[in-house]
C-alpha cells in the first residue's frame, strides 16, 4: 500500500488516466466507465477503477504540477504495477493555429522545471511520448468529425502565474504548440520505469487571444480527449466515433 493513494494490491487497472484535477477524475469515471468505485480519497485526490468496453482501466487525480504529478507516477509505477498511464488535462495555446477546445497530442515536453536537470546532472533530457500511444491518439482524433487535433511539444511550465510571460514567445516560435504544467515529468518517469505514457490536452485558454474555457467546461465537458486517450490504450479498432 503506498502512501499517497494507499490503495489496496489489484486495486488499480495496468492502465490508467491522470487528469489533475480529482473532480474531473470523478466525472471520467461517472461518465466513461462502467461499475467504477472509488479506491482512494487520500488527500482528496480521488481514484477509481471500473471498465471500459470490457477493459480494466484506473482514473488516478494528480494535483497541479510536476512534484504533485511525480509523486502519483511513480506510486502508480513502483506499488501498482501500471503499464500504460495517459495524461488527462488542460493547455493553454501559444500559436494562433491552436484554437480554444482543440485537442493537442503531445509528442514530446519541453520544460522550465529543474527536476530533469537534476535527474540527469545538468543535461537537458528530451521526454517523449511512447510512439504506439501516439500514432493510436493521433489516428483517433483524425477520425473524429468536427474535432481539430494537433501534434506536436508542448511546454510543461512550473509556474501557472509566470513572472516572466515573454519566454513564450521563442517557445511558440519554435513549434511548441501549448503549454501546461505536467507532462514532462510523467514522460521522464515513464522512460525510467519502462512505462507507456501520452499526454492528451484540451485546450482550455489561449494565451494569446486571451480567449478562455469556464471552469465548469474545463471539469466536464473535454469528453474528446477521454475518448482520444482509452482508444489509444486498447487500440485504434476499438474505436467507435
Amino acid at each position: 500500500m503506498s502512501t499517497h493513494i494507499a490503495a489496496e494490491p489489484g486495486a488499480v487497472a495496468p492502465t490508467v488516466l491522470l487528469p489533475g484535477d480529482p473532480l474531473r477524475a470523478r466525472w471520467i469515471a461517472e461518465t466513461f466507465l462502467d461499475d467504477a468505485t472509488c479506491y482512494s480519497e487520500v488527500r482528496g485526490m480521488l481514484g477509481f477503477t471500473g471498465t471500459w468496453q470490457g477493459h480494466p482501466v484506473s482514473v488516478q487525480g494528480t494535483g497541479m504540477g510536476q512534484p504533485s504529478l511525480a509523486i502519483y507516477a511513480t506510486e502508480l509505477f513502483r506499488e501498482y504495477g501500471v503499464t500504460t498511464a495517459i495524461r488527462v488535462g488542460s493547455c493553454g495555446a501559444l500559436s494562433e493555429q491552436v484554437a480554444v477546445r482543440d485537442v493537442v497530442i503531445a509528442a514530446g515536453a519541453c520544460t522550465d522545471s529543474s527536476m530533469n536537470r537534476i535527474r540527469f546532472g545538468g543535461h537537458d533530457y528530451a521526454p517523449v511520448a511512447d510512439y504506439d500511444l501516439l500514432a493510436a491518439a493521433v489516428a483517433a482524433a483524425r477520425s473524429r468529425e468536427g474535432l481539430t487535433s494537433h501534434v506536436g511539444l508542448i511546454f510543461s511550465s512550473d509556474s501557472f502565474y509566470t513572472p516572466r510571460p515573454e519566454l513564450m514567445k521563442p517557445m511558440a516560435e519554435h513549434g511548441v504548440l501549448a503549454v501546461e504544467m505536467e507532462a514532462s515529468a510523467l514522460y521522464t518517469l515513464a522512460a525510467g520505469h519502462g512505462v507507456r505514457a501520452l499526454a492528451v490536452c484540451t485546450v482550455s485558454d489561449h494565451i494569446v487571444t486571451g480567449e478562455e474555457t469556464s471552469a465548469q467546461e474545463r471539469e466536464q465537458t473535454f469528453a474528446d480527449m477521454v475518448e482520444i486517450a482509452l482508444t489509444a490504450a486498447f487500440g485504434a479498432a476499438a474505436f467507435k466515433g
